[in-house]
């Protein structure tokens, strides 16, 4: 996309239409992003051992999730400094901002490799004793970790095909191996169509290769349509003050997204010490939840470079559209999102063949944390909308408070009273809506004195 063609859309085009046209592709490929993780687990339950591979596969979330963390964060903050880049039509310095996060994309894919090959056995026996379980886990993460590249270097593409306006060529590259990940899930894992039978092997085996897909039909719409940023070798030397530049603004992110996998891996062990089945039906509701708040996090991945480019142009009626707009979009989300887990609950749950215990607790899980969607909504997007205006540590301070500060201390507390029939486990589940209720307080409150401080003052 030509340079004149990216500010007419990102410069002049009604706020509202603009969000719109950039966040519908992306929400729907995290949407789609977040359906194939649900897949993944479907098929999982199937299989022999069914359940107890879906407990490996929560165990082994934390992790992947904290991939996904490194590689978004670092996308963000190149996502951040290539869209002030473009809008102060400082061309040179954006290309050397896609270049530095190639670079960047190199060593996390190492760190998480050595990972994979020395860190998994450890880490799996932190949260499980049971032997089949740990050899699930452990074969399952290894495979993930090992072969990171496909979803590290996507997330980064993925935040510089968005910053350039080209968000639709990262939506087709999502879904492409989306597509090809739940094409690949039942041949692999039941061994059809003269594949042998890998099971939870054949699992991670279909995950990585989709990643790997994604990321090379992200890395070809750049080269071929990305026009306004320039592509080189020479652009991939490390340059320290463009890294630094970059994590300003992305190690917040990142720090706020590792927060998840923290809050998922001490959930886990708070759960597994009162009964695996919890476990199991947390793991499971969370890959169903993220169905909404993926759309959530789309959306807030077109808030952020809408008002980081308003921003660079110093123009505040557009940032101040842009807050307002996308504020309201995300709310919408959560509003029905919030809904439709309420209304199908019962047969979202069914459909994994859970034993009785296990699925009554996965919809009690359903119902009630969903009742935090509005809160967790306005949270997400002013994280998205304080990062854009250069308050990552308010940003951060959000996260702290959502997935850690208020969930862990409150999630043990709970777990004391739980009866050992589980009969009254419900509880567990309302440190979500508290979490994020307050959390929502907060972030409101340091949403007012960033915008004082840097909006009002322009």
């Amino acid at each position: 996309m030509k340079q004149e063609n990216i500010m007419k859309k990102m410069g002049t085009m009604p706020v509202n239409k603009l969000m719109l046209s950039m966040g519908i592709p992306i929400i729907i490929s995290m949407m789609l992003q977040a359906l194939y993780n649900i897949v993944d687990s479907a098929f999982v339950s199937n299989m022999e051992g069914g359940e107890l591979g879906l407990n490996a596969l929560t165990l082994a979330f934390p992790v992947q999730m904290l991939m996904v963390a490194i590689g978004i964060g670092t996308g963000v903050g190149v996502n951040v400094l290539m869209s002030r880049c473009l809008g102060q039509q400082d061309t040179q310095k954006a290309a050397r901002v896609a270049g530095n996060a190639i670079f960047l994309g190199l060593v996390i894919t190492a760190l998480f490799m050595l990972f994979g090959i020395f860190g998994v056995r450890f880490y799996v026996a932190t949260q499980t004793a049971n032997p089949e379980i740990t050899k699930m886990a452990i074969t399952y993460l290894r495979i993930c970790c090992v072969i990171s590249f496909g979803i590290v270097f996507f997330s980064i593409f993925e935040k510089i095909l968005q910053a350039a306006g080209l968000s639709t060529h990262s939506t087709i590259a999502q879904i492409s191996g989306a597509v090809i990940n739940i094409i690949l899930d039942p041949i692999m894992i039941y061994g059809l169509l003269g594949f042998p039978k890998l099971g939870i092997a054949g699992a991670a085996l279909a995950t990585v290769i989709g990643q790997i897909a994604s990321f090379l039909i992200a890395l070809t719409f750049h080269l071929k349509y990305n026009k306004s940023v320039k592509n080189g070798l020479r652009y991939i030397r490390p340059h320290g003050g463009i890294i630094k530049e970059i994590y300003v603004v992305g190690l917040p992110a990142i720090i706020a997204q590792a927060l998840m996998s923290v809050m998922t891996y001490g959930i886990n062990i708070i759960l597994g010490n009162v009964n695996e089945s919890l476990v199991t039906a947390y793991g499971l509701y969370y890959k169903i939840q993220q169905f909404i708040l993926f759309a959530a996090f789309g959306l807030r991945d077109a808030i952020t470079p809408v008002v980081s480019f308003s921003y660079g142009m110093k123009n505040k009626n557009r940032i101040k559209d842009s807050i307002r707009y996308g504020i309201m979009y995300t709310l919408i989300i959560m509003i029905i999102g919030t809904l439709a887990l309420g209304v199908f609950a019962t047969p979202l749950c069914e459909a994994f063949g859970l034993s009785g215990t296990t699925e009554k607790l996965c919809i009690s899980a359903t119902r009630i944390i969903s009742l935090s969607f509005v809160f967790a909504g306005t949270n997400v997007a002013l994280q998205g909308i304080l990062q854009a205006l250069d308050s990552g540590l308010s940003s951060l301070i959000i996260s702290i408070c959502r997935q850690l500060l208020f969930v862990l201390p409150v999630t043990w507390a709970f777990s004391l009273f739980v009866n050992p029939n589980l009969g009254n486990a419900w509880i567990l589940w309302l440190t979500f809506i508290i979490a994020e209720a307050v959390s929502a307080v907060i972030s409101i409150l340091l949403m007012r004195k960033s915008y004082q401080v840097k909006v009002k003052t322009i």
